[in-house]
């Protein structure tokens, strides 16, 4: 193997264990949980959904149209 492919595989396996080794100590597994720790009720699948998938949706639909609403009286003017 050349100087460069051995440059190359040393830093993409520096890079892969630096990966590894931070996922693995930002688990959740190793977090410690406060006194005041409260987490509450979870989400709903439906509330899931309308809150991840839904609500961007729709505020994407919202911006596109506003922008082509924006576009379309500008080429009227012209």
């Amino acid at each position: 193997m050349s100087n460069k492919v051995k440059k190359n595989a040393v830093r993409a396996g520096a890079v892969i264990a630096a990966t590894t080794a931070m996922l693995m100590v930002s688990s959740p597994a190793f977090a410690l949980r406060d006194d005041g720790d409260d987490p509450g009720p979870g989400l709903s699948v439906a509330e899931t959904l309308g809150l991840y998938v839904v609500a961007p949706l729709a505020l994407f639909v919202v911006i596109a149209g506003l922008v082509m609403l924006g576009d379309k009286t500008r080429k009227r003017s012209d």
